[in-house]
């Protein structure tokens, strides 16, 4: 496993970068020797404080990105929260691929037949669907639109692309734009 490190406004010291090592090479037993994982770190550029530290672990494999995110006030307890997320990842991808018999990237591991605590609560399932016309407009009435409705998202006709936008709220309080494309 190849590990690479993104750092913004943050340095990362030896000895942190050792006990990520250390830990995240726990993951090695999944994959192949191939594999990347990026770990990203940040201090602040929360809306509320500076003092916040945000780990980022990302593993992209054939298509599919794994993704855990953890905020908190210690780096080093970060790591301890952001792996088993990112395990659960994996065991949730192997058995998705494993059930629609397509190749997986994986070494053999055995997985837990009974599903985790954890899992019980965390199935998930439609409880809502909405069907609305889309209507053109510009990406300044989308930005508008979104705040008039206080939601999160919003799905809107682009009038100069004709194409379906997704107007969405970053973490950071600004907003990004998911263009579609035929």
């Amino acid at each position: 496993m190849t590990i690479e490190y993104l750092c913004k406004n943050y340095d990362a010291s030896d000895k942190l970068k050792t006990i990520i090592d250390k830990k995240v090479q726990k993951l090695d037993k999944f994959f192949d020797d191939d594999t990347r994982i990026k770990i990203g770190l940040k201090k602040g550029n929360t809306r509320s404080t500076d003092d916040l530290y945000t780990l980022e672990l990302t593993i992209m494999l054939d298509g599919t990105v794994l993704r855990a995110e953890v905020t908190s006030d210690n780096m080093y307890n970060n790591i301890d929260l952001a792996l088993p997320k990112l395990e659960k990842q994996i065991i949730r991808h192997h058995k998705k691929i494993e059930s629609k018999s397509k190749k997986f990237r994986a070494k053999d591991f055995s997985v837990p037949e009974e599903p985790l605590e954890e899992d019980a609560d965390e199935e998930k399932t439609l409880v809502r669907s909405k069907c609305y016309t889309l209507s053109p407009m510009s990406i300044d009435d989308a930005i508008e639109e979104l705040e008039l409705v206080g939601h999160n998202f919003f799905v809107f006709l682009n009038k100069t692309t004709n194409s379906i936008n997704v107007l969405y709220v970053r973490n950071d309080g600004n907003y990004g734009l998911i263009e579609t494309v035929v």
